[in-house]
């Protein structure tokens, strides 16, 4: 794709990987250019079903934003990077194809905070997560106050941003941040495997389940029995539906089309 991603697609599935080893992967602004441009072509792209996320090398997934990059930074043009940021990792979230975080090493600031980003987060036992910003005197800048704070405990989510401080992988999967811990040499086994269990679902179905849980969650219980409910609803002007319910009935694997 560029010298910051390299990216390969097979089986379905489009795989992201940061290259900036020697920089423990880092997101300077470069690297945010290339993956903006690579998301509009992957949301265009029928072909891919799931997306997968990870770092080169076997000592980070992405160990934050470019520290020298932020340290010349003015109010104004921080608060639009954050802006930036904060918007790439939405599309990330809204993508309407699944996305998987393969932690192999530090996700740490923007690291963790393009983890959160993701519908699944399976890290490596050799994993540390952390949102360290306070010891830089600034705080989390590309959603994770808000995500964090969402998927985990609120107090959990305080510790670990207020005190800077990494957790190990372990740590990660006893207070949800993450869904599985795996040895390294088997994560882009697991991880590949998870996606591949998805892709063999309905495109459809997948898509409009991910819309409820990602827009329910900013909605009332009551609200999002509506949106649920809807969504239920238009899954049955599908192919897919018709399909899946006739192979159940008839004792055959589906064949989905994503009509």
């Amino acid at each position: 794709m560029g010298k910051n991603i390299l990216f390969e697609k097979k089986e379905g599935i489009g795989l992201i990987k940061f290259n900036r080893p020697d920089k423990l992967n880092a997101l300077n602004y470069e690297t945010l250019d290339e993956l903006e441009t690579l998301l509009k072509e992957i949301k265009e792209d029928k072909e891919i079903k799931v997306v997968i996320f990870t770092g080169a090398g076997e000592k980070a997934f992405v160990a934050g934003a470019d520290i020298n990059e932020l340290s010349k930074l003015d109010p104004l043009k921080a608060k639009r990077l954050s802006l930036r940021g904060q918007r790439i990792f939405s599309e990330i979230e809204n993508l309407e194809k699944p996305t998987i975080a393969a932690i192999n090493g530090f996700a740490l600031g923007g690291g963790c905070e393009l983890a959160l980003s993701c519908s699944i987060r399976i890290a490596s036992t050799n994993a540390k997560i952390g949102q360290p910003e306070v010891k830089l005197g600034l705080i989390p800048g590309y959603g994770g106050t808000q995500r964090l704070a969402r998927l985990i405990a609120k107090g959990h989510a305080m510790e670990l941003i207020l005190t800077g401080e990494m957790v190990s992988s372990e740590e990660a999967l006893r207070i949800g941040i993450v869904n599985k811990v795996v040895p390294l040499e088997e994560l882009m086994l697991v991880v590949e495997s998870i996606a591949k269990k998805i892709i063999a679902n309905g495109p459809l179905a997948v898509r409009l389940a991910s819309e409820a849980i990602n827009r329910g969650l900013n909605l009332s219980l009551e609200d999002g029995l509506i949106l649920e409910a809807n969504l239920f609803g238009l899954c049955f002007s599908s192919e897919d539906a018709k399909e899946g319910t006739s192979a159940f009935l008839e004792k055959r694997i589906p064949v989905f089309k994503g009509e």
